[in-house]
């Protein structure tokens, strides 16, 4: 029979790293339902019995305030599980008992998971696994995952796990009110403490959880007013407070610290990341490096060597001829390769261009990732996204924005709140060229002088801030607390960062390119029924009259949805050929950059925001793409005819 396995832990902590070294390859990703969270499954079998290991998202606490946290309590709430493994961080061994013991009070059994023992030693920490042991009632095992040390001790251990024998009495209060919440609550969940105080300290229930507990939230909301009313301070509060007190006994007893080894090198270039000056200067030197591997040679060198000799000069001519030799109808003939065919606009689309352009930004990014960089420059960036509703988190898909918006609105998961990332969506949609799209332009700012340059710049950064302030008042929810744990400065591991690699590549098969080859349907049924046409001959109008551009841009606006580098350098030809002048150029690449986003991106946010959500921003970035462009050229107009500007 098999066994359910769940990981938990805190982020940051190798819980992806433990998971791969138990189940190997036999790993499905999926979206969690109703969320935006992917949870990894995967099948294990060692000392004669399978496992199902389900790997939850990073939490800090089982009393939600996330949709992670949310996922991560329902999980255990509804999942069957014979054992959970909390993988711990061994150097920071107060902030993780925190979340053991809100484990234990589950009744599962379970194991405690000490990772990155090598790094603890590092810092002069050793623990105690046996006193450990006879305080918690579990068995405890030290690993390095990245090494795979510790993990044949780990398998054993499972088979066998335990529950704890920890219980802490709470102020009579709360423990009262928890006989009280017990009668609420389905026969099977009357012993589990830890959804009980769940239930009695926090007034957000899922109304998923309601309805599968059966639950009576009047009576819940009443239990929970009359203890909180009676300790005169939030319950939660009360709850850490009386956990805080039995970890650091905890601590003072299985905790020897002895001095440091030497990580002088490290430490030094991880504090110059979070430095101000330093860490910007850092931060200039990363982009640079992921715009020369993305950008040029992922982007430049790969994809033209893909698409235009294995694609165009290759595979493609072989299938078109086979089409035509074996399919005699156009329609069903056009359908495949035609101008909008599943082979030679969407499968050449999803492997000739995306598929290299999303592996090197894999690697990179985990490269980042391993290196412990993610997080200070998350740090580091805290206090400019708080001007636009979000926090430091949100950096991480503005750069991968800069490379490929589609990726960059499926790392916006990062964020904990429904608010935080329908801003940072938006404002990729809007304001941030992906690289296939700002090589073009760069190459186009060549013909313009500096103050182009610097005027385009201006008006996107002052874009991005207005419409982030703006959209952060009226979007409705909170804007949620950054904390951040710093984990050590480290030397990458290849192993790692290309196991990751082939794990995101394989959801970047199986998920998004369906999403490509649906896409292109679209466009080919639109081109079909004359839609495009009729949406070209509304665009004329406004391109022509209120931008004053040529009649042919209206054309490459609607290019750009299809590929925003396609757009980009249908621009680069009118401007080659002397239909552009200067500030028709500054006009229109201002506009094709608000304008809307490819339809790759376009239907990632579809899928992760909801197909309302999804016409909604793409609709009011349109709009405001073509009103600004209106707007920029009757100020150069003004600034052109009186000297102030020269372009």
């Amino acid at each position: 029979m098999k066994k359910t396995i769940v990981l938990a832990g805190n982020p940051n902590v190798g819980k992806s790293v433990i998971f791969n070294a138990l189940t190997g390859s036999y790993v499905t990703v999926s979206n969690y339902p109703g969320t935006t969270v992917d949870i990894a499954e995967g099948l294990a079998t060692f000392h004669g019995i399978q496992y199902k290991v389900i790997d939850t998202p990073g939490v800090n606490s089982l009393i939600p305030h996330s949709e992670d946290e949310m996922v991560t309590l329902d999980i255990i709430i509804k999942g069957g599980i014979d054992c959970i493994v909390q993988v711990a961080d061994a150097k920071n061994l107060q902030r993780s008992l925190l979340l053991t013991l809100q484990l234990m009070e589950t009744g599962f059994p379970m194991l405690l998971d000490l990772n990155m023992d090598d790094e603890a030693k590092e810092r002069g920490i050793d623990i105690d696994t046996r006193k450990l042991f006879d305080i918690l009632g579990i068995d405890t095992v030290k690993t390095i995952a990245t090494t795979k040390e510790g993990i044949p001790k780990l398998k054993t251990a499972l088979a066998a796990p335990r529950k704890g024998l920890l219980n802490i009495r709470y102020p009579d209060v709360i423990e009262n009110a928890l006989v009280e919440i017990a009668k609420e609550v389905p026969d099977a969940f009357k012993n589990n403490r830890a959804v009980l105080l769940w239930l009695i300290s926090s007034g957000d229930i899922d109304d998923d959880i309601v309805k599968y507990l059966n639950l009576d939230l009047a009576k819940i909301e009443t239990i929970r007013k009359q203890c909180r009313d009676k300790l005169h301070k939030e319950i939660e509060i009360v709850l850490l407070e009386e956990k805080i007190k039995v970890i650091e006994d905890i601590v003072k007893k299985v905790v020897n610290t002895s001095k440091p080894l030497g990580r002088m090198i490290q430490n030094y270039i991880g504090n110059a990341m979070m430095n101000p000056f330093s860490g910007f200067v850092i931060l200039v030197l990363v982009l640079y490096l992921m715009y020369k591997f993305v950008g040029q040679f992922a982007a430049g060198t790969v994809v033209d060597y893909l698409e235009h000799t294995v694609f165009e000069k290759h595979i493609n001519p072989y299938i078109v001829e086979f089409v035509s030799d074996n399919i005699k109808l156009t329609f069903f003939k056009d359908i495949l390769v035609g101008k909008y065919g599943i082979i030679t606009m969407a499968l050449t689309y999803a492997f000739a261009i995306i598929f290299p352009i999303v592996t090197a930004f894999f690697i990179f990014f985990g490269m980042l990732e391993d290196s412990g960089y993610l997080p200070r420059l998350s740090s580091l960036s805290d206090r400019i996204f708080k001007v636009v509703g979000l926090n430091g988190r949100a950096i991480l898909p503005m750069i991968l924005g800069l490379g490929c918006g589609t990726m960059a609105v499926l790392t916006s998961r990062i964020l904990d709140t429904k608010k935080e990332r329908m801003i940072i969506t938006l404002l990729l949609a809007l304001c941030v060229p992906c690289s296939a799209q700002l090589g073009v332009i760069m190459g186009l700012m060549g013909g313009l002088s500096f103050s182009g340059f610097y005027i385009l710049v201006i008006v996107l950064l002052t874009i991005m801030a207005l419409v982030g302030y703006i959209s952060s008042k009226l979007i409705p929810g909170e804007r949620s607390s950054f904390i951040q744990e710093i984990p050590p400065f480290r030397i990458p591991k290849l192993l790692n960062i290309l196991t990751k690699t082939f794990y995101r590549l394989k959801w970047y098969l199986t998920e998004a390119v369906p999403l490509f080859i649906a896409g292109t349907l679209l466009l080919f049924f639109c081109d079909f029924f004359k839609v495009l046409d009729l949406i070209k001959n509304i665009l004329s109008p406004i391109t022509v009259n209120l931008l004053q551009l040529p009649v042919d841009t209206a054309e490459i606006f609607i290019m750009g949805f299809l590929r925003r580098d396609y757009g980009t350098a249908g621009l680069y030809v009118l401007a080659k050929n002397g239909f552009l002048t200067n500030q028709q150029l500054l006009v229109s690449l201002v506009v094709i950059t608000l304008f809307i986003p490819c339809i790759a991106q376009f239907l990632v946010t579809v899928k992760e925001r909801g197909i309302k959500v999804a016409f909604a921003i793409i609709t009011f970035v349109s709009i405001f793409a073509l009103s600004t462009g209106g707007i920029l050229n009757l100020i150069l107009t003004y600034l052109l005819s009186t000297g102030l500007l020269k372009l």
